[in-house]
């Protein structure tokens, strides 16, 4: 019943574009969003047709960036201490991504709290560190701003569907994965394009600044394996705007993380994404670089997390609407460390 109230309200290019719209308004002011949620109730790949799929990861940089991260352990340092002595946990979280980091505009409570699939695994961390997971403080980061908020301590960490890259490793930590996802293609049901292939030819390409997919994009173009004539300069402080632009007729196609692509999927019946995903990529929670004792708790923290059935729980309550519960996703991935 919820899912489907929820559908319902956000359904079409209407509902769509009006909550993208004042999202994408919110994004541009809120770099630092003052909500503090205590409250009782708990609130890539090569183009061309058939291209092959890959990472991200750059060979001379380092191999295979999702097993980079410290082995789980429970004790105390500096970094969690100093969580613990200021009482709240302060995590840069994405405010407009439907059922990852997203305020649900049928909410029926007074205050429309974030919720989803990147809020759920945030405030665990919190009940685990504080004892509570209202002990939270949320900050909206643009997608380009999440190392930089990282640096300058505006947030201990950020759990904002960022993926573990080699160049992000020189400058922040990162926990091990916690969510499998790849490029992938996003286009209105009538468009030519058939996926990430020569139909891209001549489309105006619309990603966010910051992301592995405007990195993939200007890579694959300037080795080839993107079409020449592709136009990939339109680019947006936080990947749901490029929906809005795709609605407006601004661009032709988005290229996103396939999770993030399905939710918009499920937002507007109109659009659809178009072929596989063409890259493996993997979400983590990132933390400052010297933070090593809050990284080693944070993977305790997801371990249990996995084993414990929170993961899953809130897989079905948030993405298998739009990912399914057959898809590879739908499983946590099994964590490797250094």
């Amino acid at each position: 019943m919820y899912a489907r109230r929820v559908r319902a309200g956000l359904r079409g290019w209407g509902g769509v574009g009006a909550m993208a719209l004042v999202c994408a308004l919110a994004v541009a002011f809120a770099l630092l969003l003052p909500h503090t949620q205590d409250h009782p109730d708990g609130s890539t790949g090569a183009g061309g047709r058939g291209g092959a799929e890959g990472t991200l990861a750059k060979a001379d940089a380092c191999e295979d960036p999702e097993a980079q991260s410290l082995t789980p352990a429970t004790v105390e340092g500096p970094a969690t201490a100093a969580v613990k002595k200021r009482g709240y946990l302060s995590v840069g979280v994405d405010q407009n991504s439907f059922r990852w980091g997203y305020r649900n505009p049928n909410s029926t409570a007074e205050t429309v709290e974030l919720e989803g699939f990147d809020i759920d695994l945030a405030r665990r961390i919190a009940e685990e560190l504080l004892g509570s997971p209202d002990r939270i403080r949320f900050k909206a980061i643009p997608t380009n701003q999440r190392v930089p908020a990282i640096q300058s301590g505006q947030v201990d960490m950020v759990v904002r569907t960022m993926t573990i890259t080699c160049a992000r490793l020189k400058d922040v930590a990162f926990s091990a994965p916690y969510f499998l996802t790849g490029q992938q293609v996003l286009a209105p049901n009538s468009s030519p394009v058939k996926g990430y292939d020569d139909t891209l030819a001549g489309k105006r390409i619309c990603s966010a600044a910051g992301s592995t997919a405007y990195e993939k994009l200007a890579a694959d173009r300037a080795s080839g394996n993107l079409p020449a004539s592709a136009d990939i300069s339109t680019t947006v402080p936080s990947q749901l705007d490029c929906l809005v632009r795709l609605q407006l007729g601004q661009v032709d196609a988005v290229v996103t993380d396939s999770a993030l692509a399905a939710s918009q999927a499920a937002q507007d019946p109109t659009v659809e994404l178009k072929g596989k995903r063409f890259t493996t990529e993997y979400y983590g929670v990132a933390m400052k670089k010297d933070a090593t004792d809050l990284v080693r708790r944070v993977n305790r923290i997801l371990a249990d997390y996995r084993q414990d059935g929170g993961w899953k729980a809130s897989y079905d309550k948030w993405l298998s609407p739009t990912l399914g519960r057959d898809s590879e996703s739908a499983t946590p991935p099994t964590p490797r460390y250094k």
